[in-house]
């Protein structure tokens, strides 16, 4: 609902988020105020409350008889557009996201908050590793005035529980239900009840099963347990998160093809609003396989993927003609001993980047070889006279039990040109 546009802060000149809603040609009077007051009840909802994974509000302005939302900046992308680019995730990701927005529903349930609109579109993923809940635009506050038309179905069909379908009371096993829709598209790639028609789509959500997994592995229960038809019936909040926080930090089969990255934020970290980014695949290469051969696995974790500023460092890369610059340092690059790789002791890599002018670049971290070790392009934005170089830093892990790998580490950019930076070799030896 409504347009998202990026703007200073000139009092404390910072770049914030400014969600403006025009109403439609030919809508009556009521339906705007409805409208607008919608729109201040999202401000008035996100601003109860107190999680890192809710995208934070600083003010509702009102300009030209119409209420504007001040927020802060996400840098990143939607889950939304990350299922476009990739088509599904891992068990494992994706119930690193589903915990993450659990967390934020359970805090907004905690003050009274129903989302009441959980879905892809919805769930940023920031460059920073946050996973942030935003667009409480159709939130329901305890104790507040309904602010829609009697019969009014809000919400998006193939995510609506059952029982709003039906125009029966929600509460916050509603919000559960979306997100077992959202885990069951993003493991799967498909939504589990989505049809021809909006009204055809509520019916499914109403009258039948969504289909068997086939893509959950561990996630399958979880998933199954938020989709029961009876809000009573579903798995509570508690359990589904517990379930989740475990998935997210065992390693499954797929890891061994390409890790996905679960970073932790960086102090000062900044936020973006979601940049559109587009997923270059590879020419197939052949792989390293006789590294962890013991363990049936040779992946390599991506670990800690914060961004900072920093001071530029030596022995650039540069993309011809582009003015940007990238170079590659690690430390701790040699490691023998039991895995996973204790906490300090790991492998660990820093890119530095900078440019001549404001720029977006999109990259990924690479290995030597050039096998994707990370599966996502990444986005950041440098160049600024206050900000002129940025910093990313990444560590490696692995979960073989024995067996060596000997390659290096790199960062592949995709735009403003396609390049590569100077590989840093590393050797991780695992002992049993």
């Amino acid at each position: 609902m409504g347009t998202v546009w990026r703007a200073l802060d000139e009092t404390l000149y910072r770049e914030v988020a400014v969600k403006e809603v025009r109403a439609p040609a030919g809508l009556g009077s009521d339906d705007i105020a409805r409208m607008y007051g919608r729109l201040q009840r999202e401000a008035w909802a996100a601003a109860r409350i107190p999680d890192r994974n809710v995208v934070t509000v600083h003010d509702v302005v009102m300009e030209d008889d119409r209420p504007w939302i001040v927020m802060e900046l996400i840098r990143g992308q939607s889950l939304a557009d990350l299922l476009r680019a990739e088509g599904s995730l891992t068990p494992r990701y994706a119930a690193h996201i589903g915990a993450e927005v659990l967390g934020a529903l359970r805090a907004a349930h905690a003050v009274g908050v129903e989302h009441r609109d959980v879905k892809p579109a919805n769930v940023l993923l920031a460059d920073d590793g946050r996973v942030v809940l935003s667009d409480f635009g159709i939130a329901m506050v305890e104790g507040s005035t309904h602010l829609t038309m009697t019969g009014e179905v809000v919400g998006s069909p193939e995510y609506l529980p059952p029982e709003r379908a039906l125009g029966r009371p929600s509460g916050p096993e509603s919000d559960l239900w979306s997100l077992g829709v959202m885990l069951y598209a993003a493991v799967e790639g498909v939504s589990p009840f989505r049809q021809d028609s909006a009204l055809n789509t509520l019916r499914s959500v109403v009258e039948e099963e969504p289909p068997a997994t086939t893509r959950a592995g561990p996630l399958a229960p979880v998933i199954a347990g938020l989709l029961r038809k009876e809000p009573e019936q579903r798995t509570p909040a508690a359990e589904a998160a517990e379930a989740l926080r475990g998935i997210a930090h065992v390693p499954d089969a797929t890891t061994a093809a390409a890790a996905r990255v679960l970073p932790t934020p960086a102090e000062g970290a900044a936020a973006e609003a979601p940049a559109e980014t587009s997923t270059v695949t590879a020419p197939p290469r052949k792989r390293r396989t006789a590294a962890f051969v013991a363990a049936g696995t040779a992946a390599c974790v991506l670990i800690g993927g914060g961004i900072a500023y920093a001071l530029a460092s030596n022995d650039w890369n540069t993309a011809p003609g582009s003015g940007v610059q990238v170079s590659v340092a690690g430390s701790n690059t040699a490691y023998t001993g039991k895995c996973p790789i204790p906490e300090g002791r790991a492998p660990s890599f820093t890119a530095t980047f900078t440019a001549s002018e404001p720029t977006l670049i999109s990259y990924r971290w690479v290995s030597g070889d050039g096998s994707v070790v990370d599966p996502h392009w990444r986005t950041l934005s440098i160049g600024e006279k206050t900000d002129p170089t940025g910093r990313d830093t990444v560590s490696l892990t692995t979960y073989a039990k024995s067996g060596t790998l000997a390659t290096g580490m790199a960062v592949e950019l995709q735009s403003p040109v396609r390049t590569t930076s100077n590989p840093v070799p590393f050797r991780i030896t695992c002992t049993s």
